[in-house]
């Protein structure tokens, strides 16, 4: 027996989609983007450089919480694409997480004096569960959102700058507060990330910015609950059976298959390297708390690159402007750590290697910011491509299936990044001037230079991407039309 295509509702726009609703939709980036920040940043330092815990039981707790996280992306997904209730499919799960999310990330970095490694560790791995989790909830069915507001080809690349423009803002402005009044240097603890005072205050911050950024914007698109898509025939159950198959259906999609794998690959890769960064700024570069302020200046980059977004889409197809960034990306971050081993760049500690450094993040932030937008604009081009191979649209499983990738593989890779300091014999509780300069040496070769330079397996794979601007103009025109002839001719599921 064929299962029937499921029959979706929703209100024509009349008017063209506006800032309004855009700046409203890309509120929500904030709680993943300060949580994303806090956990590669602070959690590996925090628990194993101040709270002594062995980094690679540090690192097997987040490993296994993403893990964990990754298999509850699916699961929201198939709850969220086939929730039927007032709110639609996505806001009440939203708003559900919204505060749990908030509470979780301030007790993770607030655990109770005098704990044993044992209790800390069950302390970890409980609170990163519950973060990542309400985490889930609450993002799944935002980026879904995301991608059901707009079917036009460029009007959807505008949706999501306003996402990473957002997104890059809390970015910049919430370390510089960090680093400026919550982590300033003093004379104690001249490094100021290794002030343990500084914790409990980066907690509440936290955790008042990840449940307030999640109200706002469910509450603010509210208003575009009619224009989303609803279900209006038969309910399909929520078990683990159908989101098995729901995610099995989305990955016979070719395209999107492809995109899976890349996704894969670069997890494995950027979860080894990311959860290392503050390391190589406080170790390997001789970064203190007042020089890391002046990264914010990265900004401009960022803010210079999103109206270059919509130049760039109006000249080249998404696929290439993708590959180009990658590809610059990944050069850009080889190149210093080559010239450092070549002593060309000036020594640690020297003002012209902040000069130097700060302005090559002006790049860095300006290309992410174009990569990371074409990507997302790239993603939902395949959800038209699947609806018109299937009848679904499974906005929050495509979303979910390349979350639940790249989680489930960066916890390998976060696991891979406390094992490399364990390798290497990265001590704790020392001085940066303290750390041999072998380690340094060999800290600075493996995160600066080896890993980075596996990102050409999924660049190459991109090349492999079909849906092209006229690729994409064919699919939406058979689309279109499918949507007339079901309007002149209304069938409903037997």
């Amino acid at each position: 027996m064929t299962t029937p295509r499921p029959i979706y509702h929703r209100k024509k726009r009349t008017i063209k989609l506006g800032f309004r609703t855009k700046l409203s939709q890309g509120v929500g980036a904030i709680p993943d983007t300060v949580k994303n920040w806090v956990f590669n940043t602070f959690a590996l330092l925090y628990y194993s450089q101040i709270l002594g815990m062995d980094a690679f039981l540090v690192s097997t707790a987040l490993a296994v919480a993403i893990v964990f996280d990754a298999v509850t992306d699916p699961l929201v997904a198939t709850l969220s694409d086939n929730l039927r209730t007032r709110w639609g499919r996505r806001h009440p799960l939203m708003l559900i997480a919204s505060v749990p999310l908030g509470l979780s990330i301030s007790l993770l970095f607030s655990p109770p004096t005098g704990l044993q490694e044992i209790t800390l560790f069950a302390w970890l791995l409980g609170f990163t569960l519950a973060t990542r989790g309400f985490m889930t909830l609450y993002f799944i069915p935002w980026a879904a959102i995301a991608a059901e507001l707009t079917d036009d080809y460029e009007d959807r690349t505008s949706v999501m700058a306003y996402r990473y423009a957002i997104g890059w803002l809390i970015a910049v402005c919430f370390p510089l507060f960090i680093f400026t009044f919550v982590m300033p240097g003093t004379e104690a603890f001249p490094v100021g990330q290794l002030n343990p005072e500084g914790y409990p205050v980066l907690a509440m911050c936290a955790g008042l910015l990840l449940t307030g950024g999640a109200l706002v914007t469910t509450l603010l698109t509210k208003r575009e609950i009619p224009y989303l898509r609803q279900h209006t025939g038969p309910r399909t159950r929520f078990s683990f059976s159908t989101t098995a198959t729901e995610l099995w259906r989305a990955l016979k999609n070719q395209q999107f298959a492809l995109l899976f794998i890349i996704v894969l690959v670069s997890s494995a890769i950027s979860g080894t390297t990311t959860n290392l960064g503050i390391y190589m700024t406080t170790f390997f570069w001789g970064f203190e708390t007042e020089d890391l302020r002046w990264f914010a200046i990265s900004a401009i980059g960022a803010v210079l690159a999103f109206p270059m977004v919509a130049y760039l889409q109006r000249n080249w197809d998404k696929r290439d402007i993708l590959i180009i960034a990658a590809v610059a990306s990944v050069l850009d971050g080889v190149f210093l750590v080559s010239l450092r081993f070549l002593d060309v760049l000036p020594d640690n500690g020297d003002p012209r290697l902040l000069i130097i450094l700060v302005s090559t993040g002006v790049l860095s932030a300006g290309i992410a910011v174009v990569q990371g937008i074409i990507a997302a604009s790239l993603i939902a081009d395949t959800l038209d491509d699947h609806e018109l191979r299937t009848g679904y649209r499974q906005e929050a499983m495509f979303n979910a299936a390349l979350s639940f990738s790249g989680k489930a593989i960066s916890g390998v890779g976060i696991m891979m990044g406390g094992l490399v300091l364990t390798l290497i014999k990265f001590p704790t509780n020392v001085l940066p001037s303290e750390i041999p300069s072998q380690t340094i040496t060999s800290l600075g070769f493996t995160v600066g230079i080896a890993l980075p330079l596996l990102h050409f397996i999924p660049i190459y794979l991109i090349t492999r991407y079909k849906i092209t601007r006229s690729a994409y103009a064919e699919i939406r025109e058979k689309l279109d039309r499918q949507y007339a002839e079901s309007e002149a001719s209304p069938q409903t599921n037997a």
